[in-house]
């Protein structure tokens, strides 16, 4: 299944749809499927016009990610085996599909990711590209997958890390997704692909600032939700070193100085090696609810498997085993 999230592409979807394959080494059939986030053009009516398979129409826009997880949930129940998400302004080169869906069917990745060539790039600017390249450096960090392009919307997930994909970020699923499969235990690669020239400017990245602000808070939720005892704990060294350094500086103040207290010093050092304290147990405490929150993702997994099966076609057993 090949899926596109669109919002007002009536002057790009055709195009991008007739680029797209109808057949693939190591797969029966190939399906197409639009997810209509709210638009208000004839995307719809694109979509049908150019043969699409199945149609996810959203009366209002939901947002990228909503978009995204809704394709994922309705090409799982159509029975799809490898699902493959693109967009639909073109900008991903769909000759590469097969590249991004051969580690999948030889069973060395559960979710393949499209490195984009960065640098080469026309029209990103050069703070875009040294940003992507950061973005990139911090998931990588986060989820421990080697992802080198991870902003990247050109990517392949097998349908047994589909069924354990969350998404809860409501901006964009990019960045969210890969830390929470490489947290899950996921097989990540990355694969080279090529890209087209730009068609119409970016709608997800509308401004530099706002896309670093949200991508940021994006990474920083994903990493208290599947890193918590590292991230407390990382966060915990630094008034542990606030409080250390002002507890040394009243012990010096007070050899040197019996007659007075300093004790505003003092204090101030309590506060702060109770601050480390408090971030120490919210480690613990998160670390636990971590524990939880597998076991609520494995039965969830377990739950989708019994509904959805793991699989409609015999393909399925060429690399699910």
């Amino acid at each position: 299944m090949i899926q596109i999230p669109c919002f007002n592409e009536e002057g790009t979807l055709a195009e991008t749809l007739a680029c797209l394959p109808r057949k693939v080494e190591g797969f029966d059939t190939v399906e197409w499927l639009v997810i209509n986030d709210g638009s208000t053009d004839r995307t719809v009516a694109v979509a049908k016009e150019c043969g699409v398979d199945h149609i996810v129409d959203f009366p209002v826009n939901r947002g990228l990610a909503k978009a995204f997880v809704a394709g994922i949930n309705r090409a799982l129940e159509e029975g799809a085996d490898v699902i493959v998400n693109t967009d639909a302004d073109n900008q991903y080169n769909a000759d590469d599909i097969p590249l991004l869906v051969a580690p999948i069917i030889e069973r060395r990745a559960q979710l393949v990711v499209g490195s984009r060539p960065i640098r080469s790039i026309e029209h990103f600017s050069p703070i875009k590209k040294v940003l992507q390249r950061l973005g990139s450096w911090v998931v990588r960090f986060t989820s421990g997958a080697s992802v080198v392009d991870a902003p990247s919307g050109f990517r392949a997930i097998s349908r047994e890390a589909s069924m354990r994909l969350n998404i809860f970020d409501s901006y964009t699923y990019t960045l969210e997704s890969i830390i929470q499969a490489g947290r899950s235990g996921v097989s990540i690669i990355s694969v080279p692909i090529r890209v087209n020239g730009e068609t119409r400017p970016s709608r997800l990245v509308r401004s530099i600032p706002r896309y670093v602000m949200r991508s940021s808070l994006s990474i920083i939720r994903s990493m208290f939700v599947y890193r918590p005892g590292q991230t407390f704990l990382m966060l915990g060294l630094i008034p542990l070193a606030i409080g250390l350094f002002f507890s040394a500086r009243w012990l010096l103040f007070f050899f040197q100085d019996s007659t007075r207290t300093h004790v505003p010093s003092l204090i101030f050092a309590a506060v702060m090696l109770i601050a480390a304290l408090l971030c120490w147990l919210c480690a613990l405490l998160g670390e636990i609810n971590g524990i939880n929150r597998k076991l609520l993702e494995d039965i969830q997994y377990q739950m989708r498997r019994e509904r959805l099966g793991d699989g409609s076609t015999e393909q399925a057993d060429t690399y699910a085993g």
